[in-house]
């Protein structure tokens, strides 16, 4: 049976005996009813969660900056990089700028138009993620800086110079093959971050605890803090990490330890939150992080950053280490730095070829004399060790 517009029509209910309707039919009727509007209901939610879901993605994706001017730059000097591991080891160069420009970088000092790497990191991913290793290259280093392409089209001579002169000269390209040419190490990727985003990653964890010995009142780095153990939110965190004349003896020596502690730390804190499984959590983390940094066609993309951060989630934290590539005051500039050999060179090497390196804190140094001799070794084939620490140690140790 049909009805006018042409459709089967539902089929009327069965009769009792006497002709009356079937009592238990009814209810049949409306529980169907009900799961058809409850299906459709389900599906709408699905549809829109999916609908969300992508247009987080799609915003958290589009947040990302790529650097394509230092990867052309790259591409021109090719052939004279060291080749590509054969390992799924990757090393990463993380460049914290000090660039005024930009909202919230201006109330740090006047826009010149300039801008110098304040920290520099290399970060070796082993292969197989079993460990990772973070090397902080000071930016008062003295080194041979290629010729580099400038801004404004130019080209700088080459020189032996501190370090963050290569930022300046030119940008990320340029540090990239200075670190290359100082450590025969192939960069893959590279990260650069100014000082609002790491505020920004910072507030994203909710606050990395520190523990002060003495209190600190720093105008230049913005920082008023009491002694203790405190937790420390953006402006603070930055202040804290900037820090130079006033903590300790003032060197940046002491300032690099500090901020390896610090990211230590924070490295501690994310996995022991939870932060990497957790999407209430995540999303802030994610927002702040991709807002944050500037980098090369290979880390662009959510997915890319998403495999690191799951390749770092699987690595323990004590596994994670931190150490100043071995150095002392320069020969002839007692304000500059020069690497300490064979030492440096050792390290170097253990990194190139993805073997392991050790740390120990300063405190269990055999000697405990604070010289500059940074790695022990016992034979030829023994693990290099050198000053440093891992990110099972508290900052507040």
């Amino acid at each position: 049976m049909t009805d006018r517009a042409g459709t089967p029509a539902e089929p009327d209910p069965p009769a009792t005996e006497d002709g009356a309707p079937d009592a238990q039919e009814e209810p049949r009727r409306r529980r169907r009813h009900w799961l058809r509007w409850t299906a459709l209901g389900c599906s709408v939610v699905v549809l829109a969660a999916a609908g969300v879901g992508w247009w987080f993605y799609r915003k958290l994706d589009d947040n990302i900056t790529t650097d394509t001017t230092a990867a052309a730059e790259l591409q021109r000097y090719e052939k004279e990089r060291p080749p590509a591991g054969a390992t799924s080891a990757r090393n990463i160069l993380l460049i914290g700028s000090d660039t005024r420009a930009g909202e919230g970088n201006r109330k740090y000092g006047r826009d010149q138009g300039t801008q110098r790497s304040d920290t520099t990191i290399l970060l070796h991913l082993a292969a197989g993620r079993a460990s990772a290793t973070a090397v902080s290259l000071p930016r008062d280093l003295m080194v041979t800086i290629p010729s580099c392409r400038k801004a404004d089209g130019t080209r700088t001579r080459e020189q032996f110079a501190q370090f963050n002169w290569a930022f300046e000269f030119g940008g990320t390209a340029c540090t990239i093959r200075t670190v290359e040419k100082l450590t025969a190490i192939r960069i893959d990727h590279h990260m650069v971050i100014d000082f609002r985003g790491f505020k920004k990653m910072v507030d994203a964890v909710d606050g990395v605890e520190v523990c002060l010995k003495e209190p600190v009142d720093d105008r230049d780095a913005k920082l008023k803090l009491p002694a203790g153990r405190q937790t420390l939110h953006g402006e603070q965190a930055l202040g804290f990490v900037r820090a130079r004349k006033s903590i300790g003896n003032g060197s940046d020596t002491e300032r690099m330890d500090r901020q390896q502690q610090f990211l230590g730390a924070l490295v501690n804190k994310v996995q022991s939150d939870g932060v990497l499984l957790n999407p209430t959590k995540l999303y802030p983390v994610l927002d702040a992080a991709t807002k944050a940094i500037t980098t090369d066609p290979g880390l662009d993309s959510l997915r890319d950053l998403y495999d690191l951060a799951r390749a770092m989630r699987s690595i323990p934290t004590d596994k994670v280490q931190f150490l100043t590539v071995p150095r002392r005051s320069y020969r002839y500039d007692a304000n500059r730095d020069e690497l300490v050999q064979p030492a440096a060179n050792d390290l170097f090497r253990q990194l190139r070829e993805d073997k392991p390196v050790l740390v120990t804190p300063e405190s269990e140094k055999k000697g405990g004399d604070g010289k500059p001799d940074d790695t022990e070794t016992t034979g030829p084939s023994a693990t290099p060790t050198f000053t440093g620490r891992n990110a099972a140690e508290g900052v507040c140790e």
